[in-house]
């Protein structure tokens, strides 16, 4: 595959060879620390040391903040040595470095490369380096020695890759702090027995979001732990068969001895029916349905994504209340007056192709809003997916208003749109995302079959969310 070059006549890198090269001259770079220099130095290296990545850990430890690896001061040198000071053809032979000081996010290092001895017959050189912070101070000293090129090589400067960092546990800590400080939940977990459910189960357990009470065969339960080394001591337990496994945890729902239902290794079709069965179900007087919550790596806010995954094709009337139940969400999540995209394969409401359904019941929606039917939102649509999220596709189409570009709440016109949609964030985008169940008598997390552990408890995070609101344990 080609390098990616910058065109003839732009930046070129060139080096100095052994015979130019004279002593004490010297070359530097000038680098800010910032977080993801740490995050991108921990995934290059696998250097997990909690004091470079564990916010908490740092600041009970010796320098009460997070600090750089060491050796990414280390990297500077190589940069200019590498790339200046002798520049390309150069051999790293061996280095050897103190460090002095820490260096924190925010600090500028200027780190300078002198050299101090010349070897003629091996034309090695030995350069002195330096790294300071911005007050003077110096955080690193030693040496480094080389082998230098005896040849003149000028070649067009590389662009370095553009990179993403995906920071998924940051992200999952951010939404655990969203219930941060509540009291564990009762909750029935129908047929943890698979890895993944049951696994889950002990992580909400563990950072305190519940008290699971564990229904399923107990046998099948208790084997499955012991072969995972997992301990269910305090953990209740309610035998039931898999065919029976959800009818009894919703009892327990029903009954208000759980206050959230969590879906376990249960087929979704079958469970979602007898969650949502008029007698003996968590059914209400509005219509069920489900939101996806999203943490994207590209997107510096959280996104609601409804309905992909119960409502197949909605009448106008299921639509209003799909957009009640994520309105209410949004508020929730601290929103106070979110902004909704009715997404469609178009943003002309008035022209031919407003003849799709899902362009005309956008426009019934915003006329619902207008009139008081919907609350609590700000409502745009028709609209694309580039218009509701990006501000420079909305100013392209000469779409504006409120919403585009700046939507919070994503809502697809069916479930084949909304499924593709949440597949491209998870697989495309790295996305941590969980879903919830809203509308019923109590928050449920449903689960999917290529969920992950992570995926499951944040499921979990949003149904203690909506529960506590609902109890009024603390305002949105």
């Amino acid at each position: 595959m080609p390098s990616r070059a910058l065109p003839p006549g732009g930046t070129f890198i060139q080096n100095r060879t052994f015979d130019e090269i004279k002593i004490g001259d010297s070359a530097q770079t000038v680098r800010v620390l910032r977080a993801v220099d740490i995050q991108l130095f921990a995934a290059i290296s696998g250097d997990i040391n909690p004091t470079h990545l564990d916010p908490d850990f740092a600041h009970s430890g010796q320098f009460r903040e997070i600090v750089a690896h060491s050796l990414w001061g280390g990297t500077l040198v190589s940069a200019v040595l590498g790339s200046e000071l002798p520049g390309p053809g150069t051999v790293y032979v061996s280095q050897s470095f103190s460090f002095r000081r820490p260096v924190t996010v925010g600090d500028t290092l200027t780190v300078t490369v002198t050299c101090r001895e010349k070897h003629e017959h091996n034309h090695h050189i030995v350069f002195g380096c330096l790294a300071v912070n911005q007050s003077g101070v110096t955080v690193m000293d030693g040496i480094a020695e080389v082998t230098a090129p005896t040849e003149k090589i000028r070649r067009p400067r590389i662009l370095p890759p553009d990179i993403s960092i995906s920071d998924r546990e940051e992200r999952f800590r951010n939404l655990l702090s969203l219930v941060e400080g509540i009291a564990p939940i009762p909750a029935a977990v129908a047929c943890p027995t698979d890895t993944v459910s049951l696994r889950s189960t002990l992580l909400a357990t563990e950072i305190g979001l519940i008290h699971p009470i564990l229904v399923g065969p107990s046998r099948k339960i208790h084997t499955l732990a012991e072969e995972q080394g997992l301990s269910l001591k305090g953990f209740s337990v309610v035998d039931a068969d898999p065919a029976h496994a959800a009818h009894a945890a919703i009892a327990l729902c029903r009954s208000d001895t759980a206050k959230i239902l969590i879906q376990g290794d249960l087929p979704v079709a079958p469970f979602m029916r007898t969650l949502l069965s008029a007698n003996n179900g968590l059914r209400t007087t509005r219509q069920a349905s489900h939101a996806f919550l999203i943490s994207a790596p590209a997107c510096p806010k959280l996104l609601l994504l409804t309905d992909a995954a119960l409502n197949v094709a909605p009448t106008l009337e299921e639509k209003a209340d799909i957009l009640r139940n994520a309105l209410e969400l949004s508020r929730f999540l601290g929103v106070n007056e979110p902004r909704v995209a009715l997404l469609a394969a178009t943003d002309a409401a008035d022209s031919a192709d407003s003849k799709m359904s899902a362009a005309q019941d956008a426009v019934a929606l915003r006329h619902m809003a207008s009139s008081g039917q919907i609350q609590g939102g700000l409502l745009d649509g028709p609209l694309s997916l580039d218009v509701a999220v990006s501000p420079r596709a909305a100013l392209a189409a000469g779409v504006r208003s409120p919403v585009t570009g700046n939507a919070d709440i994503l809502f697809v016109p069916n479930i084949e749109a909304g499924h593709m949609m949440a597949k491209q964030f998870e697989y495309f985008s790295g996305a941590l995302m969980g879903g919830i169940v809203l509308g019923t008598k109590v928050p449920v997390a449903p689960a999917g079959h290529t969920d992950t552990v992570q995926t499951r408890a944040v499921s979990c995070i949003i149904a203690c969310l909506v529960h506590h609101h609902k109890q009024g344990d603390f305002t949105s």
